[in-house]
């Protein structure tokens, strides 16, 4: 880990993440740990240091074991399939969709319905995931569409004459 005047710096098997650091809070290292001090006694400085010290815990995390996000394809016909570093869907439209993935973020397909997406960053792994998401969200009738794994789509009961 390396502070500098406001920017932070974390290392780790997972790659290097940089963070810029916001004036009103004060960081500093005592051997294992950083603390993060709001600099003066506004309001702002007492969020922006817990903010601060959130961002900092996630960066840790995600060098050192990385995030992880799992998206569902449900539907007849919808399948995913990786492909180095572009990821190609048949969500039902008349044309495929090719993903290409930001660096940092991996994506691997287990199964042709499932779709697992690795990366340092959780703010990335989270943003690609919803963009792959945006192509077809579920619909509230049938439940298809792209959903994240752990997503529970309550089901609508159809109109009735």
């Amino acid at each position: 880990m390396t502070l500098a005047a406001n920017e932070i710096s974390v290392k780790g098997p997972m790659g290097t993440l940089k963070q810029t650091l916001s004036r009103d809070v004060t960081v500093h290292r005592e051997g294992a740990q950083v603390q993060c001090k709001a600099g003066n006694g506004s309001m702002q400085a007492n969020a922006m240091s817990g903010t601060t010290r959130a961002l900092i815990a996630g960066m840790v995390m995600g060098v050192s074991k990385g995030y992880e996000r799992k998206l569902a394809l449900v539907g007849v016909g919808y399948r995913a399939q990786a492909a180095g570093d572009t990821l190609n869907l048949t969500l039902g439209f008349s044309h495929p969709v090719a993903y290409k993935m930001p660096a940092g973020v991996t994506v691997a397909t287990p199964t042709q319905t499932d779709i697992v997406l690795k990366g340092a960053n959780k703010q990335q792994v989270g943003q690609v995931a919803a963009e792959i998401r945006a192509f077809r969200e579920p619909e509230p009738y049938k439940g298809k569409g792209v959903r994240y794994s752990d997503e529970v789509v309550i089901l609508k009961e159809t109109k009735k004459k």
